[in-house]
Order: structure tokens, then sequence, then C-alpha cells
């Protein structure tokens, strides 16, 4: 395995001052999966005493010295490395109470969570691996090291994290481990929220987040209690072939590997079953369900800490994920100005996936009407279209020398905007200053 230069320097440095180091985790396994590591960590028989030593001249951050760590930034680059450790008892089931510094790199892989995670590489490019992580990687094999009850029971957030490697390498999850995760999945009720957030998210823009979804929904419904409905749910409804749940899933799969499109999917029918009515043939209706959903979901994106922009357009999405749109130019404009471009494309494809996850309707056409609005609304930008405030050619100012003021300067721009949008009104200067100054004399 090749190590980048920084990393063998880093190494020698080590080695030449009597310690022992290892590439380790993650860099490791990327590296062997033939792809680019995100980052670098090491790990070393030198204490944080003497890594800081070795390291003098160099730009040193001691990120957490009482566990061993301390980050060495090398042109910008940050290296973390940590000195061989093993972990105490975990009583909070999240850290570990008190962490003991060895001198070997195999006590220090026993501790980590998979065996994919537990292997180390020398400055020589030999690679370390006492668990089989390597024959794993090539099975598709997410194995706990050691007892998988032991591992999620020090921490259990590591069962989310069984998941989203499972979801992101696409591999499927060893029958011990699998086992684990099902008695133990309860005890995330003591992690963080905003930690199962990230797992939570990196598991469902992963291509195998519909393996993942299937496999466990109690798991995310333990999580996300609204969804509990959806599994098994009959939505008897000739427009649906499937359980709510199922096409809830479909529908995830079907938007592109976006955080904000995922969660959507995963929350816009969540309100299906408080809404439904069901009609003298048995047929079942959700009038309303858009609005419920997004009411549901406001809580689990607080609980789980999402920041306030992507809670914003989640919320967004999933009240309006089923709002009519059309090629058309005047709605095209209406949706422009409600939604902004970024929002309003979101919304072709939550469109087209939640149509294509009833299993009624053609993927094929569900894609060329996407496609159909796309190049309607890419169109029309074009123009340089008048669909906001910012773009009429008047401002609050121009009507206050008019003799508007307070909140009727916002509604006369509002009222302004619209009749541009319609037609009535050419967005210029002359005529919008006519418009408002008829309107003030009659009023």
């Amino acid at each position: 395995m090749r190590l980048p230069e920084n990393v063998r320097m880093l190494m020698a440095r080590l080695r030449q001052a009597g310690y022992t180091a290892y590439a380790v985790g993650g860099c490791v396994r990327d590296t062997l999966m033939n792809r680019v590591p995100k980052d670098w960590d090491l790990c070393t028989s030198a204490l944080p005493a003497d890594m800081q030593r070795v390291f003098a001249g160099e730009r040193v951050l001691e990120t957490g010295l009482k566990h061993g760590t301390l980050t060495v930034i090398l042109g910008h680059e940050p290296y973390e490395i940590t000195t061989y450790r093993v972990d105490g008892a975990y009583t909070d089931h999240r850290h570990p109470d008190a962490v003991s510094f060895v001198d070997r790199v195999d006590g220090d892989l026993s501790r980590r969570d998979f065996t994919i995670n537990a292997m180390a590489c020398g400055e020589d490019g030999a690679v370390l691996d006492f668990f089989g992580g390597r024959e794993d990687l090539k099975a598709g094999i997410i194995r706990c090291v050691g007892d998988p009850e032991k591992r999620f029971g020090e921490d259990a957030l590591r069962i989310m994290r069984a998941l989203r490697f499972a979801s992101r390498y696409d591999f499927a999850i060893e029958p011990e481990t699998d086992r684990a995760i099902r008695s133990l999945y309860p005890t995330l009720d003591r992690v963080a929220g905003e930690r199962i957030r990230v797992e939570l998210l990196g598991m469902l823009t992963g291509p195998g987040v519909g393996r993942m979804l299937r496999a466990y929904p109690e798991v995310l419904t333990f999580l996300i209690p609204c969804l509990k409905e959806e599994v098994g749910y009959d939505q008897k409804n000739p427009h649906h072939l499937f359980t709510l749940w199922e096409h809830t899933v479909r529908a995830v799969e079907e938007v592109p590997p976006d955080e904000v499109l995922r969660m959507t999917m995963l929350m816009h029918d969540c309100g299906k079953p408080a809404a439904r009515i069901t009609d003298e043939k048995g047929i079942g209706h959700y009038p309303g369900h858009q609005a419920i959903s997004a009411r549901l979901t406001a809580p689990i994106l607080e609980k789980y800490r999402f920041d306030r922009a992507s809670s914003d357009r989640i919320l967004r999405l999933v009240e309006a994920h089923d709002i009519p749109l059309s090629p058309d130019r005047k709605t095209m404009l209406r949706r422009l100005n409600r939604f902004g471009e970024e929002d309003l494309r979101a919304l072709f494809d939550v469109h087209r996936a939640d149509r294509i996850a009833t299993g009624t309707r053609s993927p094929a056409h569900a894609r060329e009407r996407t496609q159909e609005l796309n190049d309607a609304l890419d169109a029309l930008l074009r123009e340089h279209p008048c669909f906001s405030r910012k773009d009429l050619a008047v401002n609050g100012h121009d009507l206050m020398a008019l003799g508007f003021s307070g909140a009727d300067i916002g509604r006369e721009l509002d009222r302004l905007l619209e009749a541009v949008m319609d037609g009535q009104t050419e967005n210029t200067r002359e005529a919008l200053l006519a418009e408002s100054a008829k309107r003030r004399a009659d009023s």
C-alpha cells in the first residue's frame, strides 16, 4: 500500500526517535478500496509528551492529550497522531471512562469497531490485519471486532455506524453483528442527537440505503417514531402498489444522494396515517397529509440538531412535495416566486421520486416530465424574469415618495409583483409608478 509523502515523513520522524508508528483506520480501509481517504490518522508507541518532543518546531494542536491524541499540521493538512491505547469501561455507553496506553499496535486495533476499520499500515506499505478486515472488504461485509454485543454496549452509536458503512459501501452486515443491532438498538436513546444525525444522513445518502431501510425498519422507527405506522401500512389506494413504508423507501432511493432531498423523502408521507379518510368504496384518501407530515417532521429535525437552513428547506419541501407543477410560464413564475430556483429544482426531483415510488407511474415518463420542467425553467431564467420584490423596477423608497407608508409599502410591492408575473403590467419604473400612483389616488 502506498502512503503519502507527509505520512511517511511523520512515521520516519517517530521511527528515528525510537518509536513505532502506523497509518490506521479509515485511511487504510479507503486506500485498499481504491478510494481517496478524507484524512490520514496515525497511531504510535510514543506517549503524548514524547510526540511533543518529536514534533517540536512543527505546528501542533493539543486536540486530545488526555486520550493520547495530538494533531500535527503539515502544509495546511492536519494529521491526528494517537498513542496506542486500550479503553476502559464505558459506563455512559458512549465514551470510555479512562484509557490506558499500551506499547503494541495490536492492542490498539482490538478496541476498534469493525474489522474493516481495524487495519494498520507501516512505513514500508505493509498492512497489519489481525481481524480479517481485508477479507471482509473483499466479501463486502461489516463485522464487529470481537463480540458485537460488547462493541455496541461500549458505544451505541456504533449501531448507526454499522448501518452507515453498510449503506455507503453497499455491504452486507454479518449475522452476529446483525443480531446485536436488533437486540441493542434501543440503547441509541443514550446518544446525543447531533451524533445520530451525522450517521443517519450518512446512511441515507449511501447507495445501499434501500437495503438498510428495508432490513432495519425497527431501528429507523425507534429514532423517528412517527414513521412506525408506515411499516406494513396498506394505503388502500389504486394509485399505490406498495405499503407506505415501501413507497417511502423507493422514494428515498429515487432522489439524488443529497442530504436534504433524502431526508425530505424519508419524511414526506409520515402524516398519511393521521390524514386518511376512506370513501364508500373502501379507497383511502389523504387530504392535508402534506401539512401533517411537515408538522411531524419539525420536532425530529430539532431533536437531531439539523441546522436551520437545512431544516427550513426540508420542511418546505415536505409540505409542498406534491404541489402542482407545470412548464406553463405563469405557473413556473409563481413557483419560482414561492420557492426560488434551488428548491424549485429540488421539487422537480421530489415529484419524480414520489411518482415513480407509487409503482403505477412509468419511470421513463416521470423522468421526461422532470426534464421538461427543468428545460422550461432554464428557458424562463434566460429571460431574467421578475419573480421577487428585488426584481421589481421600483422599491420601497419609490412608494414612500408616492405617500405609501408602513405595511402598505410591502402590500403594494406584492401587488405590483403579482401584476408583473400575471403580465398585466410591464416591469418598468414608469409603468409601476403610474400603477401605484393611480391606486394611491383611488384609495
